[in-house]
């Protein structure tokens, strides 16, 4: 199946949920719709099915053992339960076991885990084991905070919480004091 005849499924579809929830798919305004979410999809879906570890693609030896962080990294995906959107910022730590990766490319992994439907949780943990099986640091640590739409503005309807999971690997997860390293870093400007 080519992504050609997807995508008109796709689109498809998407006039029938809009048959199905009572709107006239001929109205001026609906015309091009199901297009544009079909486009849309492709767009924020391009994640599915490619490995989180070819993000990481550009390593170098480096003889360096501290804290390495990059924080607020933005990210916008879409809840896996609801399909409607989560965002919010990724922070990830490591400590170095003599590689290192281009910094950009931790922006890469946290888009590319994000183009796909997700959990919070999961997405979290992917990002700490991408880095963990490609760099085979000394450790990872892993933070990322949400706000989630299908808390926020359906079901229980409460705008403004947000959600914060954490992972950590290696050293992280016997070392207290590294750990409070790199929440002393999120708290930097």
């Amino acid at each position: 199946m080519t992504v050609a005849l997807k995508k008109e499924q796709l689109e498809e579809h998407i006039r029938a949920i809009l048959e199905l929830i009572g709107e006239d798919v001929n109205r001026e305004g609906l015309l091009d719709t199901p297009k544009r979410v079909a486009k849309m999809y492709e767009e924020v879906f391009a994640g599915v099915g490619v490995d989180p570890e070819t993000a990481l693609t550009t390593t170098f030896e480096e003889d360096y053992d501290g804290l390495v962080v990059v924080k607020d990294i933005q990210y916008y995906t879409f809840c896996e339960h609801h399909l409607i959107p989560f965002f919010g910022k990724a922070h990830i730590g490591y400590i170095p076991d003599g590689r290192v990766v281009g910094l950009s490319k931790f922006a890469r992994l946290v888009e590319l885990v994000s183009k796909r439907p997700q959990v919070q949780e999961r997405m979290t943990q992917q990002m700490a084991n991408a880095v963990m099986n490609v760099l085979k640091p000394k450790g990872v640590i892993v933070s990322v905070e949400g706000q989630h739409l299908c808390m926020c503005a359906r079901g229980v309807k409460k705008p403004g919480s947000s959600t914060v999971t954490t992972v950590k690997k290696g050293v992280f997860e016997e070392n207290i004091s590294l750990a409070e390293e790199f929440e002393r870093a999120l708290l930097r400007d």
